[in-house]
């Protein structure tokens, strides 16, 4: 008979919108008992409540989230939505509006999720930003986005502007590599980004739909040997396997822009990253104190609790 109750309860005040009083009187029973019955039905599941407005969040998952990993923060968008990757990307916008005290300088690395992220950001964001490239981006294929237009954009929609790291992201000789950061123009850039109020960035994973494959930096046959190596993604341009060390020595001492302990080393470190490709990229950035700030989607939170519990 209980069971019967709160579920007439809950249809009396869900579906025919009766306030608690109403249904009391109805029902014969007192209003606090009505408090008591819904509550039940939220709890047993009789009643389940989803919040669809575009910028909903996963408040419980999110508390997991920096419990488990020792986060500064985390934001979470429910897994449902058909456009799951522009929820984050958005998430990861109106995060950045909000930040108090709001960043003077603002590292961004490149790809496809920053460059989301920009397109999310609303005109001015922020009252004057300098944006700071922290890897090289200088595209070698017109159809990859470029770390340039990504800085440059979110930079003029904060009404800042933007310093770009003139340098491929990966070069063939480690000679030219040094050289390169030793330029004085290259080093201040990179001195900049180091000393930036946050970073922002996301993760690419070791397949051949990488963005270093569609820029032209690495073929499908080096990809294939460094997932042999272990790799599960790139941070910053950076190779590395589950346990967040880099795969493969060569490859990373010729790459352009900040080290991983120069990510760990900022005041704050804003990832970006959705989707079940990453997963397994995602989970190593946060294992390993690579952010001290998540953004992400439903079912990658899920994973990375999971995960965590075994």
């Amino acid at each position: 008979m209980t069971e019967e109750l709160t579920v007439r309860v809950a249809e009396l005040y869900y579906d025919e919108n009766k306030t608690q009083d109403e249904i009391g009187q109805l029902l014969a029973i007192t209003r606090w008992k009505v408090g008591r019955l819904l509550e039940r039905a939220r709890v047993e599941g009789i009643v389940r409540i989803e919040i669809v407005h575009p910028r909903a969040r996963k408040l419980g998952l999110e508390r997991e989230l920096r419990e488990k990993f020792d986060l500064a923060d985390a934001i979470v968008v429910p897994a449902s939505h058909a456009e799951a990757s522009k929820r984050v990307a958005r998430a990861a916008a109106d995060y950045l509006t909000a930040l108090r005290p709001a960043p003077t300088t603002l590292g961004v690395s490149w790809g496809r999720t920053l460059s989301d992220v920009a397109e999310e950001l609303e005109a001015h964001w922020s009252r004057a930003i300098t944006v700071v490239q922290v890897n090289g981006g200088v595209t070698l294929n017109r159809r990859a986005g470029t770390a340039a237009t990504t800085a440059a954009e979110i930079a003029r929609k904060g009404n800042g502007h933007a310093v770009l790291l003139p340098s491929p992201a990966i070069l063939e000789r480690i000679e030219t590599k040094r050289a390169i950061e030793a330029d004085r123009t290259v080093a201040s850039v990179l001195e900049l980004a180091r000393a930036a109020s946050a970073v922002l960035f996301s993760a690419g994973v070791a397949d051949a739909s990488s963005v270093h494959v569609e820029s032209g930096y690495l073929n499908a046959r080096e990809i294939t040997e460094l997932t042999r190596k272990g790799a599960v993604g790139d941070v910053v341009g950076r190779y590395i396997d589950a346990n967040g060390n880099i795969v493969d020595h060569s490859l990373n001492d010729r790459t352009v822009g900040l080290t991983l302990d120069d990510v760990r080393a900022a005041p704050l470190s804003i990832f970006v990253v959705g989707g079940i490709a990453k997963h397994d990229i995602a989970r190593a950035v946060v294992s390993n104190n690579l952010c001290t700030v998540l953004v992400t989607d439903e079912s990658t939170a899920i994973a990375l609790l999971e995960e965590n519990q075994k």
